[in-house]
């Protein structure tokens, strides 16, 4: 599956914008402090191949997609995705998104979040999509913004980065918005 949505950039499934990518600079590319420190532990620091490797072989075949590499013409650069709920959340998903350093500040991701809250509604057929924000991401609160989504609370102390209690912007778009 591929989608492009302008500049050069599209988003891929996994397992093709990962055959079709230059790997190493992925890799480097999320290697980076600067990514790791805007993201939940869930993504590991140091990033490694095998990290890369245990991703793609985890999104491989998935139907319907719900993680795209945001690639270049040389591959992928980043990620976006949305972790859908199950139960009596299943109407909803959180969204996520990260993009190698060298890229930022060019409206990408701001044009892959558009993208993908649409493909949530439309195609996954969600009423809601979220996303918790680090108070210190002002960049990712803006992209949030330009897209639609309003701020819905502060949660104080949600979560530890770096053994430090942190707090959360929740933001949230709703499908009839």
């Amino acid at each position: 599956m591929k989608i492009e949505f302008g500049n050069g950039y599209a988003l891929q499934d996994w397992d093709s914008g990962w055959n079709d990518g230059d790997r190493d600079r992925y890799i480097a590319l999320a290697d980076d402090y600067d990514i790791w420190v805007n993201l939940g532990d869930h993504f590991p620091h140091p990033y490694t191949r095998t990290d890369a490797e245990a991703w793609v072989a985890l999104q491989s075949g998935r139907d319907p997609v719900e993680h795209f590499a945001i690639c270049d013409a040389a591959g992928p650069i980043g990620g976006i995705g949305l972790n859908t709920r199950e139960g009596d959340l299943r109407h909803s998903a959180e969204i996520g998104y990260w993009l190698g350093k060298p890229f930022w500040g060019h409206g990408t991701v701001t044009a892959a979040t558009r993208v993908v809250t649409a493909y949530g509604f439309e195609t996954l057929g969600l009423v809601r999509i979220d996303a918790r924000v680090w108070t210190y991401n002002i960049a990712s609160t803006r992209v949030l913004e330009k897209v639609g989504y309003q701020r819905e609370g502060l949660l104080h102390w949600a979560a530890l980065k770096q053994g430090v209690p942190v707090d959360y912007l929740l933001y949230a778009i709703l499908r009839e918005d």
